[in-house]
């Protein structure tokens, strides 16, 4: 006999929040449990397996469509991972965007800490004069302070 799990079980076998399983419910990346004679709903292994799955794709920072093409994927274990290879590729590419964008962020942050050296009385710090004229006129400032 299956071993069945009540929501609150799942949760803690898998450490995911009750509501968070909820919406993977609605979104139709886990598919709907059997429910018992009470209305609760009764999660299988499969259920489990799958849902650390998820939480495996969701900890790579994978948006729920990748993760939904991921498990239809899974699902078809015959077909090709081509498209998983493609997946990985697209999703390498807009980390190295990430990182390149958050390294200019953090040359900005450095150009703009370097502003106020002292611990200065409020009215004399550099940063703030900065950061209430919109815009960093040093070297490494860009877009961040023109919005």
């Amino acid at each position: 006999m299956q071993k069945t799990f009540k929501i609150g079980q799942l949760s803690k076998a898998t450490g995911c929040q009750v509501e968070t399983i909820r919406f993977y419910e609605q979104e139709g990346l886990l598919p709907a449990p059997a429910r018992n004679a009470g209305n609760y709903r009764l999660y299988e292994t499969a259920h489990v397996e799958r849902l650390q799955f998820i939480r495996h794709c969701r900890s790579l920072d994978m948006p729920l469509n990748d993760v939904r093409l991921l498990l239809s994927l899974r699902d078809a274990p015959g077909e090709s991972c081509q498209e998983v290879n493609q997946l990985l590729d697209q999703r390498i590419v807009q980390v190295e965007q990430r990182i390149a964008e958050l390294n200019a962020l953090q040359g900005q942050l450095r150009v703009l800490r370097g502003r106020c050296q002292t611990g200065s009385a409020a009215r004399d710090c550099g940063i703030l004069r900065e950061l209430s004229a919109g815009t960093c006129k040093a070297e490494g400032c860009g877009s961040h302070f023109e919005s």
